[in-house]
């Protein structure tokens, strides 16, 4: 066979696997757009553009397919043959995606001079797919957790947390006022792993240069940190960003600014904040009509005043030493999250 031949045959047999491939990792993405995140409007981008590139699938790239003599279909790697959470598979399928959709971008010059500059296009629209599907994914997770753990300083600390996490907790904040910044940033990196091995979210606190570093869900922020617009800017448009309130006023400003979420207390006087003097039950009581963003009531909650902060209208509750101080961190997490659940 001569060269010229070869390349008139191997340049459909490319164009057609990755037409598939494309179309699979699309339809993946789709499903849980669909059933998961059950968002409309992300499952329809994503069913255009499987039928953009079915109408380049015609029927001379797939009589050019061979499967029985491709090599590649006894390709494999230890990381295909597994998926340990929603993030890994979506995140693996949208890499295959955005991996055959270049191949299609520059053989596709070879085919069509029209195919190579459809599939740039769509291209960056699968970027843009990605970083809408990543927002939501983590703003459904943010607004499903009904437990918040934020954590005090401990020698324990990682056990602590993945006690807590074994226990069903979802979301963890990591706050560390006064350890030196190469100690912070690497518990900090230990713990986004670890939370991101339980399909749990990992939020720094204050800290959005460590925030970003460690490729955390997002950042909370206190009335005294750096404005919620100039965090954004940092860190993107797909992270979370909190806010602590303590009153009406701040509760408004925070929700003005653009945070996702706000921290409702303290509740119950506590040592966390010392000397602040308790927003009490009312603010929680008015943050349960007024909020229109997830809220953590927080301050001196523990499995004995739980169920007076859930009268008052909390169901989303943030807590320090009801975990971080117990005897069993994962016992006193599947209490906790049990009378979160059940009212």
């Amino acid at each position: 066979m001569t060269q010229k031949n070869h390349t008139s045959l191997s340049i459909p047999r490319i164009l057609d696997a990755n037409l598939d491939r494309a179309r699979e990792g699309l339809r993946i993405i789709e499903e849980w757009c669909r059933f998961g995140l059950e968002n409309s409007n992300l499952a329809e981008k994503c069913k255009q553009m499987r039928q953009e590139i079915a109408n380049w699938h015609g029927s001379d790239l797939r009589m050019a397919r061979d499967t029985p003599n491709d090599p590649g279909t006894e390709l494999s790697h230890p990381q295909e043959e597994k998926r340990s959470s929603i993030d890994q598979l979506l995140q693996a399928n949208l890499c295959r995606v955005q991996e055959a959709l270049r191949v299609l971008e520059e053989y596709g010059k070879l085919y069509n001079p029209n195919m190579g500059i459809t599939f740039k296009q769509m291209r960056y629209k699968v970027y843009t797919l990605e970083s809408d599907l990543l927002q939501c994914y983590r703003y459904q997770k943010l607004t499903n957790a009904n437990l918040y753990l934020v954590t005090s300083p401990s020698e324990n600390i990682l056990k602590i947390v993945e006690a807590a996490l074994q226990g069903g907790l979802k979301l963890v904040q990591y706050r560390e006022k006064n350890a030196n910044d190469i100690i912070r940033l690497e518990i900090a990196h230990k713990l986004c792993e670890l939370c991101h091995q339980y399909d749990a979210l990992f939020i720094m606190n204050d800290r959005v240069d460590i925030a970003l570093a460690v490729k955390a869900d997002g950042v909370h922020l206190g009335q005294q940190d750096i404005p919620i617009a100039l965090a954004r800017q940092i860190l993107g448009p797909n992270r979370i960003i909190g806010r602590s309130t303590t009153n009406e006023q701040e509760m408004a400003k925070a929700i003005a600014e653009g945070a996702d979420y706000i921290g409702v207390g303290p509740v119950y006087a506590t040592p966390t904040k010392a000397g602040k003097k308790p927003a009490g039950l009312d603010y929680v009581n008015y943050s349960a009509k007024k909020s229109p963003v997830p809220w953590f009531a927080i301050g001196g909650i523990d499995t004995i005043n739980i169920n007076e902060v859930m009268a008052a209208g909390a169901k989303q509750m943030a807590v320090v030493r009801a975990i971080m101080e117990a005897e069993d961190p994962q016992k006193i997490t599947e209490e906790l999250l049990t009378k979160l659940t059940i009212n």
